[in-house]
């Protein structure tokens, strides 16, 4: 049986909406945040345009459980970042094992709509619902 950090509602909404996809507009964007290289050039002497297929994502950790008892940040292990681009189906994932670390960039996305979530681990292995859902566009 799965056990599950049980976060306060306002523990939770903290968590969910501290996660930002950040550099990308917030939650959700179409923008493909072009970047021009240093020192890249085409024929026409203009420089050529590179597409930016990273998600940076930062979050908040939670201050409570969902019964109401305090969360300190020595109780937490680190935060399990969720992804793929079926929403329903997050079929990538990312451990990160430090608890102060509280942001991550996905790098190498492919064309299409990303979908991110986070959830958090604590010292005993206890694991909270997922975030919800954000995303970012890649188009060329």
């Amino acid at each position: 049986m799965k056990r599950v950090i049980k976060l306060s509602k306002a523990g939770i909404a903290a968590f969910i909406f501290g996660i930002a996809l950040s550099g990308c507009g917030g939650g959700s964007s179409s923008d493909s945040g072009s970047q021009m290289p240093s020192g890249s050039q085409n024929s026409g002497d203009q420089p050529t345009p590179t597409v930016e297929r990273t998600a940076a994502l930062s979050w908040n950790a939670p201050g409570q459980r969902q019964n109401g008892d305090g969360l300190k940040m020595g109780e937490l292990a680190g935060y399990v970042v969720n992804y793929g681009q079926d929403p329903d189906n997050l079929d990538q994932t990312v451990r990160i094992n430090n608890a102060n670390t509280m942001e991550y960039t996905v790098e190498d996305l492919g064309n299409g709509t990303w979908y991110f979530s986070v959830r958090v681990e604590d010292s005993n292995g206890l694991m909270s619902p997922p975030s919800d859902l954000v995303s970012k566009s890649i188009q060329s």
